[in-house]
């Protein structure tokens, strides 16, 4: 396995703050976050889409040449904030396919995609995932002419038995999984449990952490913020061990989002990654 970070761990620096966040003071480019994981030493990216600058040919040429000149493994991400919001949103629906193509010119091979988000997480699921199903079927296809595996994450909207019944209603080997730790928990899941159903299927991971906010109500979505890996409630080295008896041999993408207390995200994702290398080598998985 490989250590990687998704550049979502950063989105204050690419200019989305919470409310109840500071701005940092800057802006990051790609480059930018290019230039931290080179530094952090880590083998791969996950990019999110919603922070590209362009999506015209030469645009991701030039940055497949920059990941390319580094070493690093990448995975191209799709779907932040709703994604296809449970399947009603056909605007989305058009703007994943479109994208789908792209990945190939950035070097990717797996485009990480999201079916719904919290929105929609209380709303009855069985009509959710028969629309979702029925995008999927459709956009699998192109996926596969492209030669890309696209990988749907457990985004705080479906359980691990859903996100396999999506799979298994789908039918196609173009789709599989992006594997959240942290989300497994926020859907009050023991994310061991959730990685021995899923591993066989995932591809990509968001190795995140997270504990519980004593001065946050228990309804909010961040009562589980952010902390770095290792050092809060999810047993990762139980995940880790989980996804490689499945057969996972891919990308531990730390990816952060609300952090606890305002933790510096920086120094968060720095200590996830320090934690990550320490624990693959005592789990011989490096």
């Amino acid at each position: 396995m490989k250590i990687g970070i998704d550049s979502y761990c950063y989105h204050r620096y690419f200019g989305e703050i919470y409310p109840d966040q500071a701005d940092p003071g800057r802006r990051w480019t790609f480059q930018d976050f290019v230039n931290r994981a080179v530094e952090l030493k880590v083998g791969g990216v996950s990019l999110e889409s919603c922070f590209f600058e362009r999506f015209d040919r030469a645009y991701l040429t030039d940055m497949k040449a920059v990941l390319d000149a580094h070493g690093l493994d990448r995975v191209l991400a799709w779907g932040h904030p709703d994604g296809l919001e449970a399947g009603r949103n056909e605007r989305a629906w058009r703007q994943m396919n479109a994208l789908i193509p792209k990945a190939r010119p950035l070097g990717a091979e797996i485009m990480r995609i999201v079916a719904s988000s919290l929105k929609f997480r209380h709303e009855p699921h069985a009509p959710q995932i028969k629309a979702v199903v029925r995008m999927l079927r459709e956009s699998v296809r192109i996926a596969r002419d492209h030669g890309v595996v696209l990988a749907l994450e457990n985004h705080i909207d479906y359980t691990s038995a859903e996100i396999l019944e999506i799979l298994e209603r789908v039918g196609s080997d173009s789709l599989r999984v992006n594997f959240d730790t942290g989300n497994t928990l926020r859907m009050m899941e023991n994310p061991v449990a959730a990685a021995r159903r899923l591993g066989p299927y995932t591809v990509a991971t968001h190795t995140k952490d997270l504990d519980a906010c004593r001065h946050v109500a228990p309804e909010e979505w961040f009562f589980f913020s952010s902390v770095p890996v290792g050092t809060g409630l999810i047993d990762m080295p139980g995940v880790v061990l989980a996804l490689h008896a499945s057969g996972y041999t891919g990308m531990l993408a730390v990816e952060t989002d609300h952090h606890k207390d305002h933790q510096d995200e920086d120094r968060l994702v720095a200590r996830s990654v320090v934690y990550l290398r320490k624990l693959l080598r005592e789990l011989n998985l490096q």
